[in-house]
Formats: C-alpha cells, structure tokens, sequence
C-alpha cells in the first residue's frame, strides 16, 4: 500500500471513530480505490450501498489529495439534501479527522449558481423599474400560480401564490440581516416569484459598474470556490461546462460526482430551452423600455409566435416548422444587432439604474437568441436535439403552449468536455443497473475514450438476503393501461392489513396513488397519508412518528425519502415505472438506439425503469435493524425477460412469488414490534 493510501486509510479510522462507530469494509475499500485513481488520474465508478458511508469514502482522499498535491478536487451533488449533508456534517467531521492525524486543514468550500443569493444592488432599489416579465414563463412550468391576462399587453403573467406579500416582507427583512444571502437560509415558505424580488441571473447583473461589487455575496462566494482545496456544487454547474458554456468553477485537476445516476438528466435539463409568444413579448417589453431599434420586430414577432404555437399540435417534431424557421431569420439579426447597442451604451457612463435596465435587456436578448440559435434546424433534422410542443401535463394539461429543445446525447459532451482532462470518480448507491455499470456509464459517456473506467461495487453493510424479502405477485394480471383490477387492491389491503400498516406505496401515477389512499381509508383503520394532501416534508414526519401510518405517493417517493427503523417496513411498487411511450425524448432516445442496431426497449425503457425500481426496493433497509418486504404488484417482472434485468438491478433482498408465505412473515414482523 502507497504512503498515501495509509494516510488516507488512518484519517478515515479517525473519522468514524469521531462518529462513534466502527469501520466498514466498503468504505475502507472504496477510499482505497478513489486514492488510486486521484494519483493515477483514472477514471473509477464506485457502486457503494445504502449504509457504505460513502461521502466519507470520497471526501478523506479528495481533501488528502488536495492537500498533497496542492490541487483542487471539485464534487459535484444532484440534490440539496446531500449538498447539505456534506456541508454540514460529513466535511467537518473528514476535516477534524485530518487536523487530528496529519495537523492540517484545508478548506471546503460550497459553490451554488448566481440566483441562489442575494443581489444587494436590487435588495437597494438598483433594478426598480426592470420588472419581472420575462421569467414568468418559466415560473409559470414551475407552479408559481394560474395564468392571467395582463391589462395592456396581451401577454401572461401568473397570479401572485396565496400569502406572495407576506413572503415577500419576510424575505426583505431577512435578506437585510443575512451575513451570506444565501437562498438557503432564507426564512420557509419562500416562493420562486417571491426570491426574483431579491435575486437575478449572472446575465442581469451589472458587474464591475455595481456600487455594492465590494459586498457582493455572489462574488465572495466565487473567491472563496477559488481559494478552497475541495469544491462542492451541483450537477446543474457541469450542465452549463458540458454545453460549453461559461461556469464560476475554477479549474481544478479531480473530480467526484456522487448521486451520478441522476447526471446525465441533469445535464440535459440544464440544456433544454423554451420558446413561447409571452416570452418573445416579454423581451420586447424589456427592450422598448430602453428604445432598443430591434423592439418593433420583436414584438411583431411575439404575435406571429404565440398564433402559431397556439395552432400546434403538442408533440415531438423531426424537423422546424417553417413559420418558425421564418421568426428566427427575422429575429436573430435584430437580437444580435440589439445586443450590438446595448453593449455601446454599456460603455458609456451613466447612472446605476440605467446601468440595471442595459444588464437586465442584455440578459433578455441574449437568452431569445440562444434558444433561436439552439433550434438550429440542421440539427433538429440530423437528432442532435430534440424539438417538440407541450401544453404542460395533468393539472397543468391547458397552459400556454411552448416550444421546446433539448440535446439528445449528453454523453458525448460530458466526455469531450467533463472527462477528458481530469481524475473523476462517479459513485452512487444505484450504479448496476441488471448487475452491470455499463447502462449508466453508457448514458454519461464515462464508456468513451481512454483511459477505461474501473468499476468498483463495495456492497452495503446491510445483509439484505437476510433482512428483507423481495416478493413478487406473478399470480396477478398484468397491468393494463387503465385501473388497476379489484384484485390488485384486495392484494394491497391484504398486505397492509398483515404489516398493520408501516406501508410505502410507490405508484406509477398520481390517480392510482390517490385511489390507493382512497381504498385503504375504505377498508382499513391505519392513518393513510396521500402525496398532494400535505407538504413532502410534513407527511414524511407524521409517518416517522406513527408506526402504523401508511404514505401513498409517486415518482418524489421513490427516492431520496428516508424512513428507517420500524417506521417503514413495507415498500410496494404497483406496476413497472416505464418511461411514457409518447414522450418526445424517449422517442428520439429508442430510434437513436435502434439505428445503431441496440435494442431500443431494453435501453430506454427498461434501463428507466431498473433505476426507479432500484431506487425504490432502496427505501426498505436504511438501517442494520430495519427488517420487512418489497412487494412488486406487476407479474410481468416474475416471467417476462427482462424481468430478470428489473431483479438484478434491485438489492439481493431473498425472492419468492407466494403470497401465503409473505403475509405470514408480515404478520410475525408487525407483532414483534406492537406485541
């Protein structure tokens, strides 16, 4: 073993003794690997299961290597709960350990995207005047409120969200006290409308012109990112780097991306654009405002955009409609000639205001134009984005109509740009997909190039064989496209009834996780909690403090939802997660797939699936003493092929299709715990 394998294995030892437990194998194993590939620049995907500690695992030698090397190790988080956690509790405890072992400490520092703080110049009435306008589509797709016709415009704005003055007083009050402007920290209940009342993009700020530059918390966050040995930020900052363009992460010589099962998604969302009639107007407002030559032809624009979209059927297109081919020859050169002009008066003197206004339109423009320019139609026709139309889905099936682009291959990017230069380790509790890392390393390019990815799986301290049963109902019908069959809900009630409650449901849709609550309030007397009815976080609560309580809900449960002890000793799936068929993505994804002769279903589909399943089977075992059953309600997993793939990606819980046995196991649990 290298000196500095040893070293790294005695600040680890140190750490969980400063936890107050014992050393675990994976986790001694898996920083083993990742100090190998820090000093041999590798490459390494690490599958550690629930329980590994594997933050630990990856933060001893990230800090152990920055401080030998005097490099810069970035990790990289797709959740805030985990951002959190590193923050908050694992880094101290990785940073005591080495002050302990080897007397130094080195710095950590969390680096988040430009709106997550306060802007003091508009906190100060800088950007009075500038309006919200152009972010309303957006807030809109995120829930802030129903839409509305403005008084004069023609265009849409949201209403304001129940309580949005109250927000907005508490948030002034807090964001004039606040040491860090950190969204974070901000007081609950703060919605997104209310937080564009005190932030803004890194487009809309006034830079080196700004009276507050001094005090900025964006920028001091930035110094600090570019002072500290180990950096944490989020998938969404290598979203931006992959689409080449420019990112506040100072260069750094390692990388970790831990929950990197969910990166490739996140990296394409990052990249997808929208086009909508408001939108166009709303830039139009922006830069009539300013007198800008390009306003006219905008707003004329806007009104030909939103009539079309307003005519399109919502679908996936293989090619860009004409009418809008014809607004991007008319627009992109006045966008590019309205940024001309406002990149003059930029350098002109004039007061912070005006200042504001020439940031806030620079902002504007250059957003319309890259979403022009990404619905290129050379590479809408060659499947190198995907362009479709959506009126929203379920409650929001009849919103204003956009159009929107998104890349297609996100892996491709991520290896040119992300994996080339640098030692990267990816981790995850749900790296093996079917028993193999392939699926996932296909979808993020880390099967690209040289040098090869390791693979590495340390296993769980769990013994899921032992404390689990993984039942599957293969005696039931198949699913249909409708609702379930009566005796789909006598097997759900039965289930219940044997656990006396303590039941996670994961179900396909919102409707059948809202009847479920609805059969089981029928025929049982356990608290039923449906999603929807409360906030995630106070549902999840009420079920920790009730072991018989019982949580109904969908795609949000099937991950991140943590739940251990006696709390949750029954997880049941209702069906197979497949991906909706008529999804544009998924379209584009199986006829990539299939013209380079792969098999479409098996790599989309089910690959999608495999990763919610495992996610979901997760939920069960959080602790060595949590003992009980997942149980999947789709047969088509016991005895169709890919069955097997679905099974394999799943932890090793021990397997059976008899009901009688696992009713009865339910029954001898639920009475060593209440008896």
């Amino acid at each position: 073993m290298s000196d500095f394998g040893a070293q790294c294995e005695s600040v680890l030892a140190e750490a969980v003794a400063l936890l107050g437990g014992s050393e675990r194998c994976g986790q001694v194993e898996m920083a083993r690997a990742v100090s190998q590939t820090f000093q041999e620049e590798g490459r390494l995907a690490v599958q550690a299961g629930t329980g590994t500690g594997k933050s630990l695992g990856y933060l001893v030698p990230a800090l152990l290597h920055a401080v030998n090397n005097d490099a810069r190790v970035v990790v990289s988080t797709a959740t805030l709960a985990l951002q959190h956690q590193i923050i908050n509790k694992d880094a101290p405890i990785a940073l005591q350990a080495l002050r302990n072992v080897v007397g130094v400490s080195p710095r950590v520092e969390v680096l988040k995207g430009w709106q997550n703080y306060v802007c003091l110049h508009k906190l100060n009435g800088g950007y009075e005047g500038t309006g919200e306008d152009l972010f309303t589509a957006a807030e809109n797709s995120a829930g802030v409120g129903n839409e509305i016709d403005s008084s004069d415009s023609g265009t849409k704005r949201p209403r304001a969200p129940r309580g949005y003055v109250a927000q907005t007083k508490r948030l002034y009050e807090w964001a004039r006290e606040t040491q860090t402007g950190d969204r974070d920290e901000a007081p609950s209940g703060i919605s997104a409308r209310a937080w564009r009342q005190v932030s803004l993009s890194s487009l809309e700020c006034v830079g080196e012109k700004c009276p507050f530059r001094g005090e900025c918390f964006q920028v001091h966050a930035r110094e600090k990112a570019t002072e500290a040995e180990v950096v944490v930020t989020n998938h969404a900052m290598l979203g931006l780097a992959a689409a080449g363009r420019p990112t506040p992460l100072p260069e750094f010589e390692a990388l970790v991306v831990d929950e990197a099962h969910e990166l490739a998604e996140r990296v394409r969302s990052q990249a997808t654009s929208e086009l909508s009639g408001a939108m166009v107007a709303s830039v139009g407002k922006v830069s009539g405002r300013l007198g800008l030559d390009c306003t006219e032809r905008i707003n004329d624009q806007a009104l030909v955009i939103d009539l079309f979209l307003n005519g399109l059927e919502a679908k996936r297109y293989q090619s860009v409609p004409t009418e809008i081919q014809e607004c991007q020859t008319l627009l992109i050169p006045a966008l590019k000639q309205g940024l001309l002009e406002l990149s003059s008066r930029s350098d002109e003197e004039g007061n912070s205001k005006e200042d504001a206004q020439v940031a806030v339109a620079k902002g504007a423009l250059s957003g319309l134009l890259d979403t022009l320019e990404a619905m290129n139609p050379a590479s809408v026709e060659s499947g190198e984005n995907v362009l479709w139309l959506s009126r929203g889905r379920g409650k929001e099936a009849d919103q204003e109509p956009r159009l929107y682009v998104a890349p297609l291959n996100v892996a491709d990017k991520l290896s040119a740009r992300i994996w080339d230069e640098t030692a990267v380790v990816v981790t995850s509790a749900t790296l093996k997909l079917g028993g193999s890392f392939s699926p996932v390393l296909h979808t993020i390019g880390l099967d690209l190039g040289l040098p090869t990815t390791k693979t590495l799986d340390v296993g769980t301290p769990f013994s899921p064989e032992k404390q689990g049963i993984l039942y599957l109902a293969k005696d039931l019908p198949a699913p249909g496209r409708g609702e379930h069959p009566e005796v789909f809900w006598e097997r759900l009630v039965d289930l219940v009834q044997a656990s006396r409650g303590g039941a996670l449901g994961l179900f396909s849709s919102r409707k059948m996780a809202e009847m479920a609550g609805e059969v089981l309030r029928e025929r049982t007397d356990f608290p039923i909690l449906v999603q929807g009815e409360d906030s995630m976080a106070s549902l999840v609560k009420e079920m920790r403090e009730d072991a018989e309580a019982c949580l109904m809900g969908t795609l949000s449960l099937w991950q991140g939802v943590d739940l251990p002890g006696d709390t949750c000793r029954l997880v049941i799936i209702d069906r197979v997660p497949f991906p909706v068929p008529s999804d544009p993505m998924v379209q584009a994804r199986s006829e990539a797939a299939q013209l380079a002769g792969r098999n479409p279903f098996m790599e989309v589909s089910v690959t999608h699936a495999a990763l919610l399943m495992a996610q979901g089977a997760g939920r069960l075992l959080r602790s060595h003493e949590d003992r009980g059953v997942v149980a999947v309600l789709d047969s088509r997993v016991a005895y169709k092929n890919y069955g097997k793939f679905l099974v394999a990606s799943m932890p090793p819980l021990w397997p059976t299709t008899d009901a009688d046995l696992i009713l009865a196991a339910l029954r001898r649990l639920a009475k060593s715990i209440f008896e």
